[in-house]
């Protein structure tokens, strides 16, 4: 199949004219640590069973206007990053002409394969993706990075996608949504907002309400600054991908998690271990992050390590609506603290793994719900830990609560959605399942003959959890 697209039109979306003044805006202790995190990417996919002109027509004006309104009140979207000279502080700046970079492309690839979630090279989502533009560098040595740019692919006849490529540094998951289905909601009225009033809810571009009593903000930038010049100047550079590696997405229904919350329950209390913080989110990282450790033993074709070092689960937890910091849903920016689960090879891959790692994870969602600030700390020394440690720690990216399928654009819930940038062994992606209410999706890419060991796992546990009553 061919990995090359026909980039047909390339525009520059901006807000609407005059509708925004010159804007600086701070970063927090929040975003600081996301300056040295690789961009973000996510694909849409949707049925359009029409012609190239019928969308170029019909679809694609609506698409353009939608977004120019829609960035008026996401406008960081719009805007730069600025770095400049240490000791100075980087800040998001917003400038009349500012805009989102916005390509348009024709793909001969059979778009029902696309979607048919069968297990495939990574490179294949590549050509659907935007690349940033590159940064720039003024006198003074400040760089300027771009913050977004959207590619559309159109598949004539079959449908179209929708990649956002972004810098996390401006905004996490749940911001990002908002955005998202802020700007459908607004492709579905046709560019009416009087018709949506009252209906959507506006980002709070406030930074003032962020307080950082510990210092956080000047701790975070003193690591950056004296790390590794490359870790800030290399971002936004596409990462070499390693041959052979897969990528797949994996459906858990909604009786697999319940029978696999029923069955980590259950052998919680015959070993008497008391309450377990018992959730989606629990347990399926838990039985994901078991097959993968297993599956680990096929790699290079010989046994791993020793079954004493600690594997490490990283995810995000959001910190808005938490009493301590007074930080309302719509805030637009990062907030998130971060757990770290820790549990030793050997228990991971033992009889049970999956009530091992349960119990990992479940204490330290509920250490996150009582100590979020720790949760923050730790961001910083994670992405050092991600480098040395490697294999030995994976991350979670996404979370089933973002209803990624409720992104509507006037045409249907997407066929299918995908983080891309879930290149590599260390990042596993969740989201909520399309047609199966209460069921996850789950990403991963793995090299191909540990994919292969991992999917044979993964079907064997599915086949124990539905004989679980």
């Amino acid at each position: 199949m061919s990995n090359i697209v026909k980039i047909l039109h390339q525009y520059q979306v901006t807000p609407q004219p005059l509708s925004l003044p010159t804007t600086s805006i701070p970063l927090t202790f929040f975003d600081i640590p996301w300056l040295c995190c690789p961009p973000i990417q996510r694909i849409f996919f949707y049925n359009f069973p029409h012609s190239i002109n019928h969308f170029m027509q019909t679809i694609l004006p609506i698409l353009k206007h939608s977004l120019s309104l829609t960035l008026q009140h996401f406008f960081p979207f719009a805007a730069n990053v600025l770095l400049p000279p240490m000791p100075n502080f980087p800040y998001i700046l917003y400038s009349d002409g500012d805009f989102v970079s916005f390509s348009v492309a024709e793909a001969t690839h059979d778009f029902v394969r696309l979607v048919s979630g069968y297990t495939r090279d990574v490179t294949e989502l590549h050509p659907f993706v935007p690349g940033l533009p590159s940064p720039r560098v003024l006198e003074d040595g400040t760089q300027i990075i771009a913050s977004m740019a959207i590619q559309v692919t159109v598949f004539p006849n079959s449908g179209f996608t929708i990649c956002i490529n972004f810098r996390h540094v401006v905004a996490d998951g749940k911001s990002f949504h908002h955005f998202m289905k802020f700007w459908a909601s607004v492709c579905r009225s046709k560019g009416e907002l009087a018709s949506l009033e009252g209906s959507l809810a506006m980002p709070l571009h406030n930074r003032d309400i962020i307080e950082d009593p510990k210092g956080l903000k000047l701790s975070f930038l003193e690591e950056i600054w004296n790390s590794s010049p490359e870790s800030v100047e290399s971002i936004g550079l596409v990462r070499d991908v390693p041959d052979d590696i897969m990528r797949r997405t994996f459906v858990l229904s909604r009786d697999h998690v319940e029978k696999l919350k029923k069955l980590v329950s259950t052998k919680c209390k015959s070993y008497g271990l008391g309450t377990l913080h018992v959730s989606t989110f629990v347990v399926t990282c838990s039985l994901i992050w078991v097959c993968k450790t297993i599956s680990e033993d096929t790699r290079i074709g010989t046994s791993l390590t020793n079954n004493d070092e600690s594997y490490i689960l990283a995810f995000m937890a959001d910190c808005r609506n938490r009493p301590e910091y007074s930080i309302p849903s719509t805030y637009f920016g990062n907030c998130l603290g971060c757990g770290n689960a820790v549990v030793k090879r050997s228990k991971l891959v033992g009889e049970n793994g999956i009530l091992e790692a349960a119990i990992a994870i479940g204490n330290e969602v509920r250490n996150l719900h009582c100590e979020a600030y720790k949760g923050v700390e730790r961001l910083m020394s994670n992405f050092t830990e991600f480098a040395t440690l490697g294999k030995h720690m994976v991350i979670i990216a996404g979370s089933q609560k973002l209803d990624v399928y409720e992104t509507d654009f006037g045409i249907g819930k997407p066929k299918m959605s995908e983080v891309v940038h879930v290149d590599n062994a260390g990042s596993i992606s969740l989201s909520d399942c399309r047609d199966r209410e209460g069921g996850i999706e789950v990403g991963l890419a793995l090299e191909r003959i540990q994919m292969n060991k991992f999917i044979s796992i993964f079907e064997e546990h599915l086949t124990e959890i539905a004989l679980h009553d």
